[in-house]
């Protein structure tokens, strides 16, 4: 028998979620600070390239670049044979809106049918606010399109950042991040990584290439998109910990 005149045990509280946070950092600090460090460095970028964009001290650096990749006494023939050119089309589709809204969705339909909704919802999530916020910045800097070379590309919107740029460094990087939480292997995980980086580089060129955009528009692009991605990777990482998303091999509990 218990003695009554012992004081009851205080019951253990559990941490709250500040708590939790500043735990999982500590668990793995270095990794955690560095990729906050990466963050910090792409806002001030993007910032630091948007007020140099605005005063115009880019523009002799834009145009250079612009120039470069157009037959010199033809501004309306890209350098290098034809084949290039139709494949830079090519490339640049993989930035539209519509092929970056079927991979989103047929990439969440492949999680949930890993049963890895909350990874799906995650992914799904990700993508649209990342999307809102190209649209927002794009408003907000209203940068006219390049008007020094003939375009071989549509066009529907304004120019910094670009959208193309950003959403694909957003979609393709995030859904990277997102799927190295979700499958084992390190070969594996460098593999989606790498395929994610590529792909937005090859985007971003062919938007330059095709003379629809500034090269400063593509570096912010990027910027942004990087940024957005290594947020969702931290997110990712945060709630995986905590069970709100699934490892590689397991699946979400079921509904009760």
């Amino acid at each position: 028998m218990s003695d009554p005149t012992m004081p009851a045990p205080t019951p253990e509280k559990k941490p709250n979620r500040l708590m939790r946070l500043l735990a999982a950092v500590g668990a793995h600090e270095l990794r955690t600070l560095l990729l906050l460090a990466l963050i910090s460095a792409g806002i001030w970028g993007f910032i630091a390239l948007a007020d140099e964009v605005a005063e115009g001290d880019t523009q002799k650096f834009d145009t250079r670049v612009l120039l470069a990749l157009r037959t010199p006494g033809n501004l309306a023939d890209p350098i290098g044979p034809s084949w290039v050119e139709e494949g830079c089309r090519d490339l640049t589709a993989l930035g539209g809106t519509i092929v970056l809204t079927m991979l989103t969705l047929f990439s969440a339909g492949f999680l949930l049918l890993q049963r890895k909704r909350h990874a799906a919802w995650l992914l799904m999530g990700a993508v649209g606010s990342g999307f809102l916020a190209s649209t927002a910045l794009k408003l907000a800097f209203h940068r006219p399109r390049p008007d020094i070379v003939p375009y071989l590309s549509h066009t529907y919107s304004t120019s910094f950042p670009s959208g193309h740029s950003m959403m694909s460094a957003l979609t393709y990087l995030t859904l990277g991040a997102i799927l190295t939480r979700v499958v084992s292997g390190k070969i594996l995980k460098a593999y989606l990584l790498l395929t994610a980086i590529l792909l937005t580089f090859l985007v971003g060129f062919s938007r330059v290439y095709l003379g629809v955009h500034w090269p400063t528009d593509v570096l912010a692009g990027w910027t942004c998109g990087a940024v957005w991605a290594a947020l969702c990777w931290l997110a990712a990482r945060y709630l995986q910990r905590h069970g709100e998303v699934e490892s590689a091999g397991e699946e979400a509990p079921p509904h009760t």
